[in-house]
């Protein structure tokens, strides 16, 4: 009988420090945590995905990161809140090297003339824990209004980096045409979901 208990006493010895290991959740959804003043994007946390269908198989997608940009904003006044990002168009990922090549030229984003895309919000109109946000997007050269329909995610002090943070995620559908970016359709869709999320550290 003393071998079982040696051994479950093994177990919580090397448990234990994992236990104490365990990092916890710095971020919640309590709106109250958020404090005014100017925030800078995180940008190795933030994300700017895009999809859309391919020859009515199947969709592909894929992802630009390094998002530079700031989110000011008062809780007590939340509609007056102002984003201005800018988005590295040559940082897309996709899963395959000859997309992405393919992707940068100027079929479709023509990085090599418009290396920038920008979205600059105009207005806000705030529901609880949820916005949307109105606003400018240049892509290609064009600009255009978009929507982005956003929620509030998470607010806290980052560990890392020992910052105020807030996250938010949101999504937007646009037709590329809108922006002269016209190849392949209707073959390859016109309509395009965006898909971001963002992560903001207080400057």
């Amino acid at each position: 009988m003393r071998m079982p208990l040696i051994l479950a006493g093994a177990a919580l010895a090397v448990a234990a420090p994992l236990v104490a290991q365990q990092m916890p959740i710095p971020g919640t959804t309590d709106a109250s945590r958020v404090t005014a003043g100017t925030y800078k994007t995180d940008p190795a946390h933030t994300l700017i995905g895009w999809r859309v269908n391919h020859l009515g198989f199947n969709d592909y997608f894929g992802i630009f990161g390094d998002a530079d940009g700031t989110l000011t904003l008062d809780p007590k006044k939340p509609g007056a809140a102002k984003l201005d990002v800018t988005i590295p168009v040559g940082k897309l990922t996709t899963a395959s090297a000859g997309l992405t090549k393919h992707m940068m030229s100027k079929d479709f984003f023509n990085a090599e003339v418009t290396p920038t895309a920008r979205f600059t919000s105009t207005a806000v109109a705030v529901n609880g824990t949820r916005a949307k946000i109105t606003g400018n997007l240049t892509l290609n050269g064009v600009t255009k209004p978009v929507v982005l329909d956003a929620h509030f995610t998470g607010a806290g002090a980052n560990p890392m980096s020992k910052k105020e943070t807030i996250g938010f995620e949101a999504t937007a559908t646009i037709k590329r045409s809108d922006f002269n970016i016209n190849y392949g359709i209707p073959a390859v869709s016109d309509e395009v979901e965006l898909d971001i999320t963002a992560a903001f550290e207080k400057a």
